[in-house]
């Protein structure tokens, strides 16, 4: 009995197609390439996925144009690396972190707050293409959930859109394709 139930788990995960354990494309935030960095942050913030009784916010948007093709996707440390300073952004990762070592006087990081804040709001108005990753690795709908595992890992990504017929159909992410083989595993 334990090892049919094995094998029909098995037969499941051989069977399996990307398309069955995605995200519809409806159910998935998205945002066009023209929206701000304020408006990604807006729809993170605002976004809750429900898959299998389980909710999460968005760790990544889909990016589309006006003809409603993807051309990118932003992460959550895209948006943060949009906001940072600019003195920030032209230094080495060196110079940078040697920047945060300093201890710092309480009084003088109030007084410089509001300028910090102030420049934040600015750089939210930026259009979210400007940090967005345009380089995106997609999936076809029907390929096998192995397909999925191999292109996340080799990768390094958490998310992959899913097309179907040349169109974004949805979404899959690591923790679909987790939950499948802990299925199979446990």
């Amino acid at each position: 009995m334990v090892r049919q139930m094995a094998n029909g788990k098995a037969e499941r995960l051989k069977a399996m197609r990307v398309g069955e354990i995605m995200i519809p494309l409806e159910q998935y935030p998205h945002v066009c390439d023209t929206c701000t960095l304020g408006e990604a942050i807006t729809r993170m913030e605002t976004s809750q996925l429900e898959v299998g009784g389980r909710r999460s916010l968005p760790r990544l948007l889909l990016v589309f144009d006006s003809d409603e093709q993807l051309v990118g996707l932003v992460r959550r440390r895209d948006v943060l690396r949009g906001l940072e300073p600019r003195f920030l952004q032209e230094r080495p990762p060196e110079y940078q972190r040697r920047l945060f070592e300093v201890e710092v006087d309480p009084n003088l990081l109030e007084l410089s707050s509001d300028h910090l804040i102030a420049g934040m709001k600015e750089r939210a108005e930026r259009p979210v293409r400007s940090v967005m990753v345009s380089d995106v690795v997609t999936i076809d709908y029907d390929d096998h959930i192995m397909k999925a595992i191999f292109e996340i890992v080799t990768h390094d990504i958490t998310a992959l859109p899913v097309v179907k017929d040349g169109r974004v159909v949805g979404v899959v992410r690591t923790v679909e394709v987790f939950h499948e083989v802990a299925k199979l595993v446990l």
